[in-house]
C-alpha cells in the first residue's frame, strides 16, 4: 500500500473512531450551495469553507457566515489548524472589500465575522484591510453588525487600535489552548500577547465586547482550562467559546482526548460563575457558532 493510501485509510480509521457527538448532518444542501456558488462567483473565501466548519449548514441558513480576507495562504504554521500555509502569500485583492461587501448583500446576511490568515508580510498585518472591509459592508449593508476575529498582530499596538477605533460589533482573538500547550499548539503565538490584545482592545475602547476561544483535545486538564478562562477575565474578556479539537489531516496534531457533552457543559457553567456573560461551550462549538446570538 502507497503512503497516501496508508495516510487516507489512517484518517478514515480516526474518523471512524470519533464519537458518536461529533458526527453531524452537514446542513441543508441547499443553504450550502447557494452560499459555496457565490462564493466562489465572487472569488472569496470564507473560514467556514477553508476549514470546513461541521456549522457552516446551520449558520448559513441563519443568516451569518465568517469571511476569510486576505487570501487563503497564512505566513503561520499552527500545528492545528487545517488554513494553508506559506511564506509567500497571495497579493491583495483591491476589489476585495467590494466584493464581500456586495455577497453579504446578495446572500442578506444579518451578522458577519471578518477574519483573516496572518500576514505577517504586510507593515500593518493586514489591519487597514479590516477596516477598508468593514467600510464597504456598511455602505452597502447599513444593517449587517460586524464581528473581527483577528490574528496578535505580535502585539503591535497600532494595528488593534486602527480596527478597534472602526468599533466592530464585538473583537475577538482566540487564545486556542492553555499556557503549557501553547509553544506545540500554536507556533508564532504567545499566551501572554494574546491576552494583551485583549487588553488593549478594553483600553482603547471599553465598550466593545472582546471575545476569546478554546479548543480543547490537546491534552489540557480541566484545572488548566479554568486558569486560563481566569486569565481571560482578569483582561476583561466578555465572551467565551470552547469546542473540541479535531484532527484534519495526519501532518496535524493528533487528538489527545474526545471531552464529553457533559464535560463542555460544565465547563460552560464554570465560564459563566466566572463572569463571562456569554458563553458557547460545547464539542462543535468554533470561534462564530451563534456568533449573531451571543
Amino acid at each position: 500500500m502507497s503512503t497516501n493510501s496508508t495516510k487516507k485509510a489512517s484518517i478514515k480509521s480516526e474518523i471512524k473512531a470519533m464519537p458518536p457527538w461529533l458526527r453531524r448532518p452537514i446542513g441543508n444542501a441547499s443553504e450550502l450551495s447557494t452560499v459555496q456558488r457565490i462564493i466562489k462567483q465572487r472569488q472569496i473565501h470564507t473560514i467556514c469553507e477553508e476549514g470546513r466548519c461541521p456549522n457552516r449548514g446551520e449558520c448559513y441558513s441563519q443568516k451569518t457566515a465568517s469571511f476569510l480576507l486576505m487570501g487563503p495562504t497564512c505566513t503561520r504554521s499552527c500545528a492545528f489548524c487545517q488554513v494553508d500555509k506559506g511564506h509567500a502569500p497571495m497579493p491583495l485583492d483591491s476589489e476585495e472589500p467590494l466584493k464581500v461587501a456586495r455577497a453579504i448583500q446578495l446572500l442578506g446576511l444579518r451578522y458577519v465575522v471578518l477574519t483573516s490568515v496572518a500576514r505577517d508580510d504586510l507593515s500593518d498585518g493586514g489591519a487597514s484591510w479590516f477596516v477598508k472591509t468593514m467600510e464597504k459592508i456598511r455602505q452597502f449593508n447599513p444593517e449587517t453588525q460586524i464581528e473581527v476575529l483577528t490574528p496578535d498582530f505580535y502585539g503591535k499596538i497600532e494595528p488593534i487600535e486602527i480596527i478597534t477605533l472602526a468599533k466592530p460589533a464585538c473583537y475577538n482573538h482566540n487564545i486556542e489552548t492553555v499556557k503549557r500547550l501553547q509553544n506545540p499548539v500554536r507556533r508564532g503565538a504567545k499566551y501572554d500577547r494574546s491576552l494583551q490584545v485583549l487588553q488593549l482592545v478594553k483600553q482603547i475602547d471599553a465598550n466593545i465586547p472582546t471575545k476569546s476561544g478554546l479548543m480543547l483535545g490537546h491534552g489540557e486538564t480541566v484545572e488548566e482550562v479554568i486558569e486560563t478562562m481566569k486569565d481571560l477575565r482578569s483582561v476583561q474578556c466578555d465572551r467565551l467559546t470552547i469546542g473540541q479539537y479535531m484532527r484534519p489531516s495526519l501532518e496535524h496534531l493528533p487528538v489527545q482526548k474526545y471531552w464529553t457533552p457533559e464535560e463542555f457543559e460544565e465547563l460552560g457553567t464554570i465560564a459563566r460563575s466566572l463572569g463571562f456573560d456569554r458563553v458557547r461551550s460545547g464539542p462543535l462549538v468554533r470561534s462564530s457558532y451563534h456568533a449573531a446570538s451571543e
